[in-house]
């Protein structure tokens, strides 16, 4: 069980904007930064992409900096018959994540927060599936969401991928075999923060075990035998 232990601990990483893999998303890490950094070019910033893009890291990369900036910030993930909640508004960050997901009440709160805001003080992020014209939500709000700076995150391909993992390999002090990647990529979960973590624990056992990274090593974590047992 040594190495599924590994990868359990390995996928507990918190998101960043320093693990991030930019790709071609450079102008939308830089004004997140600017935002960190207390340079905001906009309070209100809607990011859309498809599932895996990396819309969720982003999100709650910044809740993470705002916090260790010592600011109040808080992640919100949308879900049909969830509650949006009060109090937002007091909030020095709020981001909101998959939004298109967010009930009718929860519109009009949103809606709502957003004039607060607005008036207010306080940075809104909001993450959604499709650019906000083509949201199945208020048109009041899906005004409100257009009305900020808007990006598109865009997920990596696989030769990019393949390039991530061999220089994120090569920071840890080790080269990447271009077949490793390859079955990483083809048998894993495809999302980067997912392949990162598998690499990672790929790393630790390949040091605990003394052996080389290889497909049938990295095979051992993936798809781990179960226990059979003994006398």
């Amino acid at each position: 069980m040594q190495n599924q232990m590994v990868l359990d601990l390995s996928l507990r990483s918190q998101p960043t904007l320093d693990n991030f893999v930019i790709g071609r998303n450079m102008e939308l890490v830089h004004v997140l930064r600017g935002m960190l950094a207390a340079k905001p070019r906009e309070r209100f910033v809607y990011i859309w992409g498809n599932p895996g893009s990396g819309r969720s890291h982003l999100l709650k990369a910044m809740v993470d900096g705002f916090r260790q900036e010592q600011l109040s910030a808080s992640y919100f993930r949308c879900e049909p018959n969830g509650e949006f909640g009060s109090g937002h508004e007091q909030l020095d960050a709020l981001a909101v994540d998959d939004v298109e997901r967010l009930s009718r009440n929860g519109q009009i709160a949103l809606f709502n927060l957003y004039n607060q805001m607005r008036e207010g003080r306080g940075l809104l992020l909001v993450s959604g599936d499709m650019p906000p014209a083509q949201l199945r939500l208020r048109e009041d709000l899906v005004t409100r969401l257009g009305w900020g700076l808007v990006f598109q995150v865009h997920g990596l391909n696989d030769e990019e991928k393949t390039q991530a993992l061999k220089t994120h390999a090569m920071n840890r002090g080790f080269e990447l075999p271009h077949d490793v990647a390859g079955y990483l990529l083809s048998r894993g979960r495809r999302d980067m923060p997912s392949l990162l973590a598998m690499l990672d624990a790929l790393d630790t056992y390949s040091l605990q075990t003394k052996r080389p990274v290889t497909v049938p090593l990295l095979r051992e974590i993936m798809e781990p035998r179960p226990y059979s047992g003994g006398g």
